[in-house]
């Protein structure tokens, strides 16, 4: 339930607090003081749409806070969550829960567990047919329940067979598919012959190639410079010390030094004289290096940065191969559970769509019922059921769809294709009254959902939403004595004018004060008579 709602800075509303109780919690007073405002507020913060120029003139923000209070239940939620929204006018939004933040997706999602609001535009649950199915199904209760939980862990061998069947290429285009790509790359790979180093030699060898000329040049130029200035000069030179060699040791020493290195240099000579003819590069070859080189780029960016890692892919690769030309005999093993599986689903499948048709026309009666209550009496609701045939769904292979006759002579449509605004109102207002009992939905507001309506509709709708809030906390703005009467807690809505601004004010009303507002909204005046038609009606609530 709901037990504290602070607003600010929206529309008239500047700073407002309401304390809400459990139960029938109506809501009246004048015309412009600011009721809608607070259902926009609670749709706000139940991840709603809202318009920024919804902003209280000269602020910059608008905030929304709420105090829930959950009993502990199914999802494991219990005690007080507080939920804020604040929408600054740049734009910029900011949702919490207990203090940590989430996406605007996430707190609406979090809030459809807590609040149903019905406004003149706000049935959105109405018209989604998923939840009609929901709808029929709490009608029904354990009867189908204990076969949904049963049907659901069939549904979950099934997609777990299925995604297996995926992953091991069960389909057989899939598989085939797959495996033509496997076989191209093994080949691409193979047919490049691909050899560990091969990368680092082609590289020294471009090279050389692109700085052949440069190189030739200095070669020859490094050989004309030995022959000229260093073997014939050295060669002088050993002449030279051969004249002298007997006479002294040391002379003789140098001389056999000195003819090393002029056999070294000779030897060097003729490399470098090698070198220079090595260095010539036909065109042909460039091109063998150049397409090479390119063809190893290719294959890096497809299977890996070196020609280590390439070929340790394609052994991979083949690995795979292998795994998948060998799978067809598991994947028949997983094809047969799945059938198996299937067959299980398909028979509670059945079970649960006789159970939902039979019920179907049950929950049809019960809601027309209300509805003529309602002072509908022309009103039929037709909850059909669908069966589709090669249709598997988590709760079964049905769909179900609420339809709708609002008068006579007209064809049956969709709810959501022919039912206005107020009455859908009061066809959900009888929905909720049939599956009171079953709505796990705390909390349900209905805003002006006596907009059209007077006399015995008026009582009925009163009564109806004391039943419901018997089961939930249910909150109405209202206009009408009848649904004023009947409430648990009377809130009054009015503004106050200071010399440049209104703002809206809210007072939870004393059982005195309770009997004046209805005297007023009875007659538009509190007078002897319009008192005494308002304990008349809040007379019969007490009864």
């Amino acid at each position: 339930m709901i037990t504290t709602l602070h607003i600010k800075n929206i529309g008239i509303i500047e700073d407002l607090s309401i304390d809400f109780q459990q139960g029938l919690n109506v809501l009246t007073g004048e015309t412009g003081a600011g009721k809608t405002l607070i259902i926009d507020s609670l749709q706000m913060v139940s991840g709603g749409r809202f318009s920024k120029e919804m902003i209280r003139k000269g602020e910059k923000f608008s905030f929304v806070e709420l105090c829930l209070y959950e009993p502990e239940n199914e999802n494991a939620i219990e005690g007080n969550i507080i939920v804020s929204r604040e929408i600054y006018s740049n734009g910029r939004n900011m949702c919490k829960i207990n203090g940590r933040m989430v996406t605007v997706t996430e707190l609406k999602n979090f809030m459809k567990q807590f609040i149903e609001i019905h406004g003149q535009n706000e049935n959105q649950d109405l018209l989604d047919n998923k939840l009609h199915l929901n709808y029929l199904d709490g009608f029904i209760g354990s009867k189908i329940s204990d076969k949904k939980v049963e049907y659901k862990e069939f549904y979950q061998k099934y997609c777990d067979v299925k995604q297996e069947l995926s992953n091991n290429f069960g389909d057989e285009k899939e598989r085939q598919r797959k495996l033509d790509l496997l076989q191209y790359q093994v080949k691409e790979i193979e047919e490049a012959n691909l050899k560990l180093g091969e990368e680092e030699e082609l590289e020294e060898k471009r090279k050389l190639i692109s700085n052949s000329s440069k190189i030739v040049e200095n070669l020859k130029q490094a050989d004309q410079l030995i022959a000229e200035n260093g073997i014939d000069s050295i060669s002088m030179a050993i002449r030279a010390l051969e004249k002298i060699e007997m006479i002294d040791n040391k002379y003789e020493k140098i001389s056999t030094d000195l003819k090393s290195i002029y056999y070294e240099l000779q030897e060097l000579s003729r490399d470098v004289n090698e070198y220079k003819n090595d260095v010539y590069f036909d065109e042909e070859e460039r091109n063998y290096v150049e397409e090479r080189l390119n063809l190893i780029y290719s294959l890096k960016r497809k299977y890996g940065n070196t020609i280590e890692e390439i070929l340790k892919y394609c052994d991979e690769i083949k690995e795979e191969i292998e795994r998948i030309e060998n799978l067809e005999e598991y994947n028949n093993k997983l094809r047969k559970e799945q059938r198996k599986v299937l067959d299980s689903m398909d028979k509670l499948a059945i079970e649960m769509n006789n159970i939902r048709k039979q019920n179907a026309v049950v929950l049809s009666e019960s809601i027309n019922k209300e509805l003529e209550d309602l002072e509908m009496k022309n009103a039929k609701v037709n909850v059909k059921v669908e069966y589709l045939e090669n249709e598997y769904f988590k709760t079964g292979k049905n769909i179900v769809k609420f339809y709708i006759i609002t008068n006579k002579g007209e064809d049956e449509k969709e709810l959501s294709k022919i039912a206005s605004g107020g009455e859908m109102s009061r066809i959900m207002l009888g929905i909720k009254k049939v599956l009171a009992d079953t709505d796990n939905v705390p909390v349900i507001i209905f805003d002006e959902i006596d907009t059209g309506i007077s006399g015995k509709a008026a009582n009925a709708v009163a009564k109806k939403l004391k039943v419901i809030s018997n089961k939930h906390q249910v909150m109405c703005i209202s206009h009408l004595p009848n649904i004023a009467a009947m409430a648990d807690y009377n809130y009054f809505i009015s503004k106050e004018t200071t010399v440049d601004r209104t703002k809206t004010k809210i007072k939870l009303l004393e059982e005195n004060e309770v009997i004046e507002e209805i005297a007023r909204i009875s007659s538009g005046e509190i007078n002897e008579i319009s008192m005494k038609y308002a304990i008349e009606l809040r007379n019969k609530k007490a009864s």
